[in-house]
């Protein structure tokens, strides 16, 4: 059973920075494929960036450039570091793990229904 515990979320000014925390059980950050998502008040659940078994990236359109996946495979621990956020990023952020790390290209990495274990998601609020 794949456990997912996220952290590091909070109230930050438009153009700060916060680095979330996803303590993950066994070896599922190093063995899978892992994933951040986000998900405002009544919007639907959007995918923001995944990291691949060899420590290969992907951003939505959204993240390019301001944000970073990256995990720590001694730790068992996946991160995003969030630079430079705008009201707009505020929502409540998710890890998500591919157990399979199923075959994906593109956006279809970050459709949900790739992912098989979720956390309970941090609050991120970013106010202008």
């Amino acid at each position: 059973q794949v456990q997912l515990v996220e952290s590091g979320g909070g109230s930050v000014q438009a153009g700060g920075s916060l680095r979330l925390s996803c303590a993950a059980s066994g070896y599922t950050v190093s063995r899978h494929c892992m994933a951040w998502f986000r998900q405002a008040p009544g919007k639907e659940r959007e995918g923001v960036a995944r990291i691949f078994v060899g420590g290969g990236t992907m951003y939505a359109d959204s993240a390019k450039g301001r944000f970073t996946i990256s995990k720590d495979n001694a730790k068992y621990t996946l991160y995003l570091q969030m630079n430079s956020l705008k009201p707009e990023d505020t929502a409540m952020y998710y890890c998500a793990a591919d157990v399979a790390c199923t075959y994906c290209s593109g956006a279809y990495c970050l459709r949900t229904s790739q992912y098989n274990y979720w956390g309970q998601g941090t609050q991120v609020t970013v106010s202008s």
